[in-house]
């Protein structure tokens, strides 16, 4: 397949261009500047230039291909409520784009929309329109096309990582440097789910390929991760102490991150495991913890 590819350069894409490549398609990589465009030609993928802000350049790119996927987002989290707005507005011009076509569009969202209820870990099967995230304006805009015959499917990552980077756990490492000290919250029980970045793209790939209409994909190799398992792992590869801050300390410490730190977000991946036969087999969150290079 000819595939649009958003989000090309970045953490996801970078990695998904050579996995799609490798697997005989042909990629058209969105770029907005001159050294991710030569990275995506060294790569083998074409180029179309483009930003999030221009939704009807993005809608011009992928009325060229077979297939759209869709990873690019605005990670100013100072921002969030905005940016997820932002993200389903190109996700509506996308789909504009394969109206009235059967040609998939696979977009992304955040495995913390399938939770039903607080402690269960989070279902492929959970389509709440009403969920409190800001993240679910993904997931509306991708409902909405669904709704009007476009072939939409998601893939909700959990904290995506490799020793080079992890998700919401990066911004913390900043944190707990200039904080000196790592801090988790209360009993640090609350977890995170995780997944390893060569299986999520893996994912991605599958999904598109599979196109299956209004399917939910959850790219999770470890349904949970607890806060404080993260904190310990961070404090022996910073060389930092590691405490407990009760709730009242949190805002001051953790900032714009209090919106996730202290929350339980577990997640399965059972049935995207039996629909697509895809078996994560990454290293483990920790293990690629105790493997980063922690030098500032």
């Amino acid at each position: 397949m000819r595939i649009f590819l958003t989000g090309a350069t970045g953490f996801i894409g970078s990695a998904l261009v050579p996995e799609l490549v490798g697997a005989g398609h042909q990629v058209i990589g969105v770029s907005r500047s001159d050294a991710g465009a030569q990275a995506l030609l060294d790569a083998g993928a074409d180029v179309h230039r483009g930003t999030l802000e221009d939704p009807d350049g993005l809608r011009a790119g992928a009325a060229q291909a077979d297939a759209v996927i869709h990873t690019a987002f605005d990670h100013d989290f100072s921002r969030f409520v905005e940016n997820c707005e932002k993200d389903g507005r190109v996700i509506a011009a996308l789909g504009a784009a394969l109206a009235g076509s059967d040609r998939p569009l696979v977009i992304t969202s955040g495995t913390g929309i399938g939770i039903a209820r607080p402690g269960e870990p989070a279902s492929e099967e959970v389509f709440n329109a009403d969920h409190p995230n800001p993240r679910i304006a993904s997931e509306l805009a991708g409902h909405a096309l669904l709704e009007a015959g476009v072939n939409v499917s998601v893939v909700r990552l959990p904290q995506v990582h490799t020793p080079l980077k992890q998700g919401l756990i990066s911004p913390l490492i900043a944190v707990a440097r200039e904080k000196g000290f790592v801090a988790y919250v209360g009993d640090g029980r609350n977890r995170w789910a995780a997944g390893h970045l060569y299986d999520a793209v893996r994912l991605y790939r599958l999904a598109v390929e599979a196109a299956a209409r209004g399917a939910r994909y959850h790219a999770v190799g470890e349904e949970g991760v607890s806060s404080r398992e993260i904190a310990e792992a961070l404090g022996r590869g910073l060389k930092l102490p590691v405490r407990s801050i009760a709730q009242e300390e949190a805002p001051a410490y953790f900032g714009w991150l209090i919106h996730f730190a202290g929350m339980d977000m577990p997640a399965s991946s059972t049935l995207t495991q039996t629909r697509l036969d895809w078996r994560p087999k990454g290293p483990t969150l920790i293990a690629d913890l105790d493997r980063a290079r922690y030098a500032s």
